[in-house]
């Protein structure tokens, strides 16, 4: 949750009592305030010192809610801007969202909380958005590695092995599961190499139907074999002066994995059907998210081409372990679709960000583009929220999204109660344990699981006692001051 002590709030109302009440209220809650009474006040302030956030009301005299509005993404695009408006007029405070604005909220409020909660998430989302601005200048910082984004600690450390390995000539085994980006792995090292201007040929071992392993490798000659009308160069000597990119090496047939080990220690290759021996000069890189000790155990793999290709293993950790760079790795998409489809970029709410971060990713990388890219084209709006991702990820246990999403203490207990906000809070249904936890290591799964029993335990007694926090303790069997300590650690998360 945002440091609300951190959070510089603009209040802009014609009217003085509900002006000081808000301020009051925020303010008690840590937030920074300033207040101005009419739209031209407001614009002097913003220019003086730039607010994160604007709670403004819609109707007010000389300038209004929308003209200040306009004039605040015009020239502080980044500030984000709350509404206020009475219930009449919720179909004008709908098209201020659509003009920009992150929220409104009809008077009268339903608690200090809902007001608290609104500028909570607008100021979450200016940071996320910021936050996205800095990852953007970290993509082009790592733009030397292609298509492999990331900024953890485990892909610095394959940043440094692919900058150690490049100018070898050494054979490098790229280990990890389907989806993390082994073939980008190898590009890299390619494009940092000395062979950078030769050929980067990729092959997909497993696709290549068995019979055909050899012919595609090495090439045949004319009449080789039924359906051979002509000579054929192989792979081998495509890629030659350049690199031999193996993915799942691990699906070669025996046959082919003799030949392979050949190319390997000579540099000589025979085309299908020829006794004529040809010498290439080709880096070999290869790929595989099987295990190969046990394929050599099995008896599919050959022990002396698993040594000959394990010169150096380059291992790609799976996107569960990097949970740090899926911010970077959703700008990053969003960005190519984007570009690719000619629209405008789109941003990401805080809770649908929250939910990408917390799912497993079992397909890793590759399905992160999937969900994000599902996300993209469903979005109406510039925001992706999180009813657009993929179902997988919308359920996927969340403390820090769980901890937010809990409506506390004094439903109508403020000063503000019946006043002026947004409709009750709604609960949702206590969360359950997904199957997705069974992706994770035992001791990170039972945390998750835990937190989200605590926080789907605290919501759902609350929701039913009605907000009422000493009726919730009661039925916790909790005396008062626990239970609201218990419920304040759930919204922060700690």
């Amino acid at each position: 949750m945002t440091d609300e002590a951190m959070v510089r709030v603009l209040i802009v109302d014609d009217e003085a009592g509900l002006r000081r009440s808000l301020a009051r209220i925020l303010s008690a809650r840590g937030f920074a305030v300033e207040m101005a009474e009419d739209g031209d006040r407001a614009i002097e302030i913003l220019e003086q010192n730039e607010p994160e956030v604007i709670l403004c009301d819609l109707m007010m005299p000389k300038m209004g809610g929308f003209e200040v509005l306009e004039h605040t993404k015009r020239t502080h695009p980044h500030v984000e801007f709350v509404m206020m408006t009475a219930h009449a007029d919720v179909d004008s405070a709908v098209a201020a969202v659509k003009s920009g604005a992150y929220d409104f909220l009809t008077k009268p409020f339903a608690s200090n909380d809902a007001v608290a909660l609104a500028i909570t998430k607008a100021a979450d989302h200016k940071r996320l958005v910021e936050r996205a601005a800095r990852l953007e200048e970290r993509l082009v910082a790592h733009e030397r590695f292609g298509e492999l984004v990331g900024t953890s600690s485990k892909m610095q450390a394959v940043y440094r092995l692919i900058e150690g390995v490049a100018s070898a000539t050494s054979t490098v085994l790229i280990l990890g599961e389907s989806g993390t980006g082994k073939e980008l792995v190898a590009r890299a090292i390619h494009q940092h190499s000395a062979r950078a201007d030769r050929p980067f040929v990729p092959v997909n071992c497993a696709a290549i139907p068995k019979e055909l392993v050899e012919s595609e490798l090495f090439g045949h000659v004319r009449g080789a074999f039924t359906g051979a009308q002509s000579a054929r160069t192989g792979l081998f000597e495509a890629g030659n002066s350049g690199t031999l990119f193996l993915d799942e090496v691990g699906d070669l047939p025996l046959a082919a994995q003799v030949k392979l080990l050949r190319a390997l220690q000579d540099g000589e290759i025979k085309r299908v059907g020829s006794d004529e021996t040809r010498f290439v000069d080709v880096r070999v890189l290869a790929a595989t998210n099987v295990d190969l000790q046990q394929r050599i155990a099995e008896g599919t793999f050959r022990r002396d081409l698993y040594y000959r290709l394990n010169v150096i293993p380059i291992h790609v950790p799976p996107l569960r372990e990097r949970e740090d760079d899926i911010v970077l790795l959703t700008h990053h998409v969003l960005q190519k679709l984007a570009r690719r489809m000619g629209r405008a970029p789109k941003r990401v709410s805080a809770e649908a960000m929250e939910a990408l971060r917390a799912y497993a990713w079992p397909g890793n990388v590759r399905e992160l583009e999937h969900a994000v890219e599902h996300a993209f084209v469903l979005a109406q709006g510039e925001r992706i929220e999180l009813g657009d991702l993929p179902q997988m990820a919308q359920q996927a246990p969340s403390s820090s999204r769980e901890g937010r999403d809990i409506h506390v203490a004094g439903v109508a207990e403020g000063p503000l109660a019946g006043l002026s906000g947004v409709a009750g809070p709604t609960e949702a249904p206590a969360p359950h344990v997904r199957f997705d936890l069974f992706a994770l290591p035992y001791a990170e799964a039972k945390r998750r699981a835990m937190k989200a029993f605590d926080d789907g335990y605290v919501r759902e007694v609350l929701s039913r006692s009605g907000g009422n926090l000493s009726a919730a303790a009661r039925h916790a069997g909790l005396d008062r001051s626990n239970f609201r300590r218990i419920v304040k650690r759930r919204k922060t998360g700690e």
